[in-house]
């Protein structure tokens, strides 16, 4: 059995989240009691579930249930049964309103089942947050629903706090974006159980139009009872679910799939992110998450900079920061304005020397150096974080103490210690702090508004 989780649901409300948690592909009577706003409690039976039977992992089911009539910001306990008896109980955060004040972690390239991933696993679990945000890399190495079974679950939704994992995803909502690891391998044929991702989470499918084979979702390669299995066990997530939008608290929250094989300048994709963030407007905070970097001083990596390109909207639309992963380190750009030169330099790589590997964007950017972060806590441009060193060997650690090898837009560049980012959000304050797993601040700034 996998352990119950949260996430936000296909369609999310304000006073809601759903509940899934896993089980053996054999009949039970499953049921869920929790405690909704009213202050009576409520019993849910009959609970759907969907069969996921794709080769190489054993069938089981993925039960799910709508936790609504949520008290906005309260601590509420909820608790599952099987035939009758209690299997798992806990308490969980409901989402915020929007004059509530919350806190959440970002860490990207998590799913590795390394020692450094259970260790950040273990602060985040102290951090006791409301909200954690995943920038891509869920699982290594190929997205498969054996490794979300080896290096993810067992980290991230242990039973209760032990040396192997912590109890994180039961109690506090996690939200995902895919990376090149969740997402590149396509040939059900020789992976028949990869992109989990989209049967495993339940995240908004509000984002753009998106078809299998256009610039937004690469082929499959499959026979037909491959597909079958993983359209049956992904159901309308995919594709849907690549791209989507959150709101919580006072902030927005757009995703996106930034991959070497996605074309940023889709319009379908750049219209939908301009659209989606001038219909946020009232909200307080706007933040973007996606996977590949586009500013990064790392000599890994450094190559792949397609998400420049959409700089100009963020700017537009007054995007206050956009954290990523996929470089395995910690960066914090000045607030910066970019103007791209041309629609970038596609490169191909890979075995065949055809497959995209990013793109080369050359253009003219403009750092606020009178931001401080401090004194000055009214940034002009858009700060760029990279928090990947969630778990995964770290990148380029010679570069730490190599200023000049950082480009001009990173002011600071941290690749010799695995940690995450906890950020405060009261009213019109933002409060960001880069934490070891020991606990540490290695950095911290404010932006108010």
């Amino acid at each position: 059995m996998v352990n119950p989780y949260l996430q936000t649901g296909y369609h999310p409300t304000a006073n809601s989240l759903q509940l899934l948690w896993q089980s053996n592909d054999e009949n039970a009577d499953w049921s869920i009691t929790y405690m909704p706003a009213s202050g009576k409690g409520k019993t849910i039976n009959n609970i759907s579930f969907k069969k996921i039977a794709v080769a190489n992992v054993p069938a089981h089911r993925l039960y799910e249930v709508l936790l609504d009539g949520l008290k906005e910001g309260s601590l509420f306990e909820y608790t599952v049964l099987r035939n009758k008896e209690v299997v798992f109980s806990t308490s969980a955060h409901a989402p915020k309103a929007y004059n509530q004040p919350f806190n959440f972690v970002v860490f990207g390239d998590v799913g590795a089942g390394s020692k450094e991933a259970k260790n950040v696993a273990d602060a985040v679990y102290k951090a006791n947050t409301d909200l954690v945000l995943i920038p891509g890399d869920i699982v290594y190495e190929d997205g498969l629903a054996r490794e979300y079974t080896d290096h993810f679950w067992p980290i991230y939704n242990a039973a209760r706090p032990d040396s192997s994992g912590m109890p994180i995803m039961s109690r506090s909502l996690f939200v995902a974006a895919t990376g090149n690891h969740d997402a590149d391998t396509r040939d059900l044929d020789k992976s028949p159980d990869a992109l989990a991702y989209y049967y495993y989470w339940q995240q908004p499918l509000n984002g753009p139009e998106c078809k299998e084979g256009s610039g937004l979702v690469p082929l499959l390669k499959a026979n037909d009872t491959n597909r079958n299995a993983f359209i049956e066990a992904a159901g309308k997530a995919y594709p849907s679910m690549t791209n989507f939008s959150y709101n919580y608290g006072n902030a927005h929250l757009l995703i996106i799939d930034a991959d070497n094989y996605i074309d940023v300048t889709d319009t379908a994709l750049t219209n939908w992110i301009s659209r989606d963030l001038e219909a946020a407007k009232n909200y307080e905070w706007k933040f973007v998450m996606y996977h590949h970097p586009g500013f990064n001083s790392s000599v890994e990596h450094y190559e792949q900079q397609q998400t420049r390109l959409l700089a100009p909207i963020f700017e537009k639309e007054k995007v206050d920061v956009v954290f990523s992963g996929h470089v395995h380190n910690y960066q914090r750009s000045y607030p910066l304005t970019f103007q791209p030169q041309g629609r970038g330099v596609q490169l191909l790589g890979g075995r065949d020397n055809k497959s995209p590997r990013g793109k080369l964007v050359s253009g003219f950017w403009k750092n606020d150096l009178t931001y401080d972060g401090k004194a000055n806590t009214k940034p002009n441009g858009v700060i760029y974080l990279v928090t990947g060193a969630g778990g995964q060997e770290l990148y380029d650690p010679k570069q730490q103490h190599e200023k000049d090898t950082w480009q001009g837009f990173t002011y600071k560049l941290i690749s010799q210690m695995h940690s995450f980012t906890l950020a405060c959000i009261d009213g019109k304050k933002l409060t960001v702090s880069q934490l070891t797993s020991d606990g540490k601040e290695i950095d911290q700034f404010v932006i108010t508004h």
